[in-house]
C-alpha cells in the first residue's frame, strides 16, 4: 500500500485552494491557450490515425443492432478524432484563476450550471462548442497541475457516487485517476483507496495523484496495485461508497489499434470482458457496507458489458437494488450529452454525436441493502 505522503516533495502550504509555487502570468496563459486553440499538427495525427478494420467490422456489426441509427452518428464521431472535445476539470488544489478567467475569455463554459447543487460549485469543468484542445501540462516538482484534460461524460459516474464528506470510498479501477481527481474536487472522504491490478497503469496512477494533489492528503488517500476481485474478501463492508471504472472494450481507442494483428488480440479477449466485469461488481458489493452505494461504469457501448453484466449481477446478489441516477442530474446534462433510450432500461448511456462528441459512457448505481 501505498499513501501519497511518500510520494515526490510536492510541497505546498494548505491542502484546498493552495497557492502554486510557480506563477504563471495571465498574459503567458492567454497566449499559450490562444494558440492551443488553433489546429495542431497533433491535433492532425490523431485525425490520420489509421482505423483497425476488423475492430470497426465488428463494432458496426453489434452497435447496428444494439443502437441502431445512433450507432450511426456515433460512429462518424468515433471515426474522426479531429472533431472530438475535450473538457478541462480545474484543480482545486492549484491556483488556477488565471487560467480560468481566460478559458471564459475565449468561449469555455461551465458544464455544470445548478447554482444550488453542491457538486455543481466544487467541480468545476469547462467545455467548449468546438473541438479544441489546451495542451497537456507537465510534471514538475513542488508544483500542482492546474487542469486535468478528459472525456467529460466520464465525470458522470463521479456525481452519480455523490461523495460526501468523510465517507470512506474505494475506486476499484482507478488508473489512469482522473476519476480519483474528480473524486477529491467534489468532497473531503475520509479515505479515498485507489486500486489499480496492472503495473504500468498502477504507476500513471501514482505519477498522475502525485501530480494533482498536495502532500497534506497524505493520511486520505491510500493507492495499492492488486486484484480488485479480491478486493471484497480483503476489506468486507468497509467503504461507503465503490467506483467500478471497469476494464472494457474501449470503443474509442480500440478502433485505432495499432495494427491488424492487435485488433483481432483484442477481439478474441473480448469475449472474457463480462465475466471479469461481473466478478469485480461483485468484489465492488462485498466492499461496501450495506446501505452503502456502489457505481459500475465503462467506457463502451457494449449491451454485453453493461446491462447484461448489471442483470446477472443483480439476478445472482441478494440485498442488492438498482437506483436510478436522480431525474435532475439527468435533465441538468440533456443539453450536454446524448442519452440512449437503453433496452433493457438499466443504466444510462451517453452516445456521441457531431457537437456532442462526450461518451461512450455507461453509468449505473447499485445499493447494497442488506
Amino acid at each position: 500500500m501505498l499513501s501519497l505522503k511518500y510520494l515526490s516533495k510536492t510541497n505546498v502550504s494548505r491542502a484546498c485552494g493552495s497557492a502554486s509555487a510557480v506563477s504563471i502570468r495571465p498574459n503567458r496563459v492567454r497566449a499559450g491557450l490562444h494558440s492551443a486553440l488553433s489546429v495542431k499538427e497533433e491535433t492532425h495525427r490523431r485525425a490520420e490515425r489509421r482505423v483497425c478494420e476488423s475492430v470497426l467490422e465488428q463494432f458496426h456489426s453489434q452497435y447496428t443492432e444494439e443502437l441502431g441509427e445512433l450507432w450511426l452518428h456515433a460512429r462518424e464521431v468515433l471515426l474522426n478524432p479531429h472533431c472530438w472535445q475535450y473538457g478541462v476539470l480545474l484543480n482545486r488544489f492549484s491556483d488556477h484563476l488565471d487560467i480560468k478567467s481566460v478559458l471564459k475569455s475565449l468561449g469555455y463554459y461551465s458544464l455544470l450550471c445548478q447554482p444550488d447543487s453542491p457538486i455543481a460549485r466544487s467541480l468545476q469543468c469547462l467545455v467548449h462548442k468546438d473541438a479544441v484542445r489546451l495542451p497537456t501540462q507537465r510534471h514538475r516538482d513542488g508544483w500542482l497541475k492546474q487542469y486535468y484534460l478528459l472525456n467529460a461524460a466520464s465525470l458522470l459516474p463521479v456525481m452519480a457516487l455523490a461523495v460526501r464528506d468523510g465517507e470512506s470510498v474505494l475506486d476499484l479501477c482507478s488508473a489512469p485517476g482522473g476519476k480519483a481527481l474528480a473524486v477529491l474536487q467534489t468532497a473531503n472522504p475520509g479515505l479515498l483507496h485507489c486500486n489499480e491490478v496492472d503495473k504500468s497503469r498502477y504507476e500513471w496512477l501514482v505519477k498522475t495523484l502525485e501530480s494533482y494533489i498536495p502532500r497534506s492528503l497524505g493520511d486520505t488517500l491510500t493507492m495499492t496495485n492488486e486484484d480488485g476481485r479480491d478486493i471484497g474478501s480483503k476489506k468486507p463492508e468497509m467503504f461507503d461508497k465503490v467506483l467500478v471504472d471497469a476494464p472494457c472494450s474501449n470503443d474509442r481507442s480500440w478502433l485505432f489499434s495499432a495494427g491488424a494483428q492487435q485488433g483481432e488480440l483484442r477481439l478474441r479477449e473480448r469475449a472474457k470482458l463480462p465475466q471479469l466485469q461481473k466478478e469485480l461488481l461483485s468484489s465492488a458489493l462485498a466492499a461496501v457496507r450495506p446501505g452503502g452505494l456502489v457505481v459500475y461504469s465503462t467506457c463502451t457501448f457494449s449491451r454485453a458489458e453493461n446491462q447484461s453484466v448489471m442483470e446477472a449481477v443483480l439476478s445472482t446478489s441478494q440485498g442488492v437494488e438498482l437506483l436510478d441516477l436522480e431525474e435532475d442530474l439527468i435533465s441538468s446534462l440533456s443539453g450536454h450529452f446524448k442519452f440512449a433510450h437503453l433496452q433493457p432500461p438499466l443504466g444510462h448511456l451517453v452516445v456521441p454525436e457531431q457537437g456532442r462528441t462526450w461518451g461512450p459512457m455507461y453509468v449505473c448505481r447499485l445499493r447494497r441493502s442488506s
